[in-house]
């Protein structure tokens, strides 16, 4: 697996941060952010469960430059794939 780094929340430490990825092999989007709080969680529910296996979880908007060059990255990689 190759994941093409794309950025760090600006407003946080190196050790903690909500940061951003595209893995190369399948073009998806890898990100990292804070755990939602419980009301967070239970709002999301109003729309479907949340399988043991995916987590919610807040980006902060600040990230939103990194996040849309990840996007562009993966939607370009993705039609490589194809």
């Amino acid at each position: 697996m190759s994941l093409l780094f794309f950025g760090k929340d600006p407003d946080t430490d190196d050790d903690h941060c909500p940061s951003a990825w595209v893995d190369d092999e399948n073009a998806d989007l890898v990100l990292q952010g804070w755990k939602a709080d419980d009301a967070t969680e239970e709002k999301c529910r109003e729309v479907g469960s949340i399988p043991p296996t995916e987590s919610v979880i807040r980006i902060p908007a600040r990230m939103v430059p990194q996040i849309r060059r990840a996007c562009d990255a993966a939607e370009e990689r993705a039609a490589e794939l194809r």
